[in-house]
């Protein structure tokens, strides 16, 4: 099989509800029959949406979006760029720069996984 896309959404959709009504399929992942319809016929979802239909799909967001797990699971090297970006100012605390880093890498999290939810 093919590596899924986000441009095989639709059809990946349409081939795993198969003979099941759109109405039925809808409920089940939590969208309207509308918003099925949609996607299944091309149209790009919101990112909540598209994260319940790769829910269903049993598929993994970041492969569908072409990300590496590699680089989604490790955050380290974006938080030392925030860090030096932070510290880059000459009046900043080193201290204040790694817990604003911190920050900003722990609102990035809570962001992503209510994406995801």
């Amino acid at each position: 099989m093919a590596k899924p896309t986000l441009n095989s959404l639709g059809t990946l959709l349409r081939d795993r509800r198969g003979n099941r009504g759109l109405r039925e399929v809808a409920e089940e992942i939590d969208v309207s029959p509308a918003t099925l319809s949609r996607v299944e016929n091309g149209k790009l979802p919101d990112l909540k949406t598209f994260a319940k239909i790769c829910r269903w799909l049993q598929l993994d967001p970041s492969e569908m979006l072409g990300c590496t797990t590699a680089s989604v699971a490790s955050n380290k090297p974006k938080q030392k760029v925030i860090y030096a970006h932070l510290r880059a100012d000459s009046v900043q605390d080193p201290e204040i720069a790694q817990a604003l880093a911190d920050m900003i890498m722990a609102a990035q999290r809570m962001i992503s996984d209510r994406i995801l939810q």
